[in-house]
């Protein structure tokens, strides 16, 4: 059984395909292909509300690619997300029509809440009995979940991400909402929270630390790797420190409210399990093929 997963976010768009090896019964997936296309959607949506024609084009070009590529992998069961860029747009809903209509591909436009569960998924393999607070930050919204004693009590969804700060859309308002709910949230939870974080500015973060993997990574390292960055110029950080260009000029904002949301939360250390949607997306669909889960209600 082949799947594939295709997340259309705000700041890029990621395709993978990933292939079923079952051993004794239990399913593991192995990846076969992925792409990251860098196709900023946000620019467009938050600052002036509407996908440019422009987007539009290259998106159906790009979705056309991914198509041939469910056909030549001969995928079993595929899957396509968008978040908050198309979820916000004027018209998002056009642009979803016509993939439909020109390529028969079905692209579900998801909330916050179901984009956070579907992470969800792919994280909690990683948690153990404690509590967590998990920080996914898009170029679009910050999904925040906080876990206690393995369990799921509370998810909230901000539209606070990389690209919207990069670009001076996100609202101050939104800020100060969402240091409330933190401190709210883990006002009477006791213990040390361990942050958990998603997304490709912190493994971007992660990897310059030189942290092994399975390891956490201090909000002091952290802290030291957002000034190194930000030392650099956007072209040194796209030639000495390997980045792509779409990722060096959002990776200092989408720190920023990692670090935030830390300090927030007295958090002194993180969990970065580099999983992210397409990965839960991804298990999602082993599930639903193997009968062991529900569709979405």
């Amino acid at each position: 059984m082949k799947l594939a997963a295709v997340d259309i976010g705000s700041n890029a768009i990621r395709f993978q395909v990933s292939t079923v090896l079952d051993s004794a019964g239990k399913g593991t997936l192995k990846k076969l292909e992925y792409i990251r296309f860098p196709l900023r959607l946000g620019h467009d949506v938050f600052s002036t509300g509407r996908i440019s024609d422009k987007s539009i084009a290259k998106f159906i070009k790009l979705m056309r690619a991914f198509k041939l590529l469910l056909e030549l992998y001969e995928v079993t069961d595929y899957m396509f997300c968008a978040t908050s860029a198309m979820r916000e747009s004027d018209n998002g809903a056009d642009v979803v029509k016509r993939v439909y209509e020109e390529l028969g591909l079905t692209i579900d436009v998801i909330d916050g809440n179901r984009e956070a569960e579907l992470i969800n998924k792919a994280i909690a393999s990683y948690l153990v009995d404690k509590t967590y607070l998990h920080i996914d930050v898009g170029g679009g919204s910050t999904e925040l979940n906080l876990y206690v004693q393995g369990k799921k009590t509370k998810t909230r969804s901000f539209k606070i991400g990389s690209v919207r700060v990069l670009e001076n859309t996100d609202s101050p308002v939104i800020w100060e909402n969402m240091q409330s709910w933190v401190v709210e949230s883990l006002k009477s939870k006791p213990g040390r929270v361990t942050a958990v974080g998603t997304g490709g500015n912190i493994s971007k973060i992660f990897e310059l630390a030189k942290q092994r993997p399975g390891k956490t990574i201090t909000l002091r390292k952290i802290k030291s790797v957002q000034s190194l960055i930000e030392s650099h110029s956007i072209d040194d950080r796209i030639y000495k420190l390997q980045m792509n260009p779409d990722r060096a000029d959002v990776i200092v904002p989408a720190g920023k409210i990692y670090v935030k949301v830390m300090e927030w939360a007295k958090a002194s250390s993180m969990l970065v399990p580099e999983v992210g949607l397409k990965d839960g997306m991804m298990l999602y669909l082993y599930e639903l093929n193997t009968r062991q889960t529900k569709l979405f209600s």
